[in-house]
């Protein structure tokens, strides 16, 4: 089992930057995929980057340019940073793993930017 646990939520200015934080408790190499969702109030949960264990990224429109998706494999960790973020980034970040065709999410941690 993999369950990935997140931190670095917290509440940011539009324009200024946030760097989240998941940790698995596998090495990243043992793990198919990581990434990141948001889910805003009252909207469906969306993707917003994703790393596969080749490496390979991929953004959601909305933040290419803005967010960055790396890894850590000495400490099984995958950041997100975002810089420039906007109001419309407020949402509860999710992180996921995916081993052995199981994808687990974490519990969330919250991004408020303010305008």
């Amino acid at each position: 089992q993999v369950q990935p646990v997140e931190s670095g939520g917290g509440l940011v200015q539009a324009g200024g930057s946030l760097r989240l934080s998941c940790v698995t408790s596998r090495s990243f190499f043992s793990i198919n995929a990581m990434g990141w969702y948001r889910q805003a109030p009252g909207k469906q949960r969306e993707l917003v980057a994703t790393m596969t264990s080749g490496s390979s990224t991929n953004y959601a429109d909305s933040v290419k340019g803005r967010f960055t998706i790396s890894r850590d494999n000495a400490k099984n960790t995958v950041y997100l940073q975002m810089n420039s973020v906007k109001p419309e980034d407020t949402a509860v970040y999710y992180c996921y793993a995916d081993f052995l065709g199981v994808r687990t999410w974490g519990q969330g941690t919250q991004v408020t930017v303010s305008s």
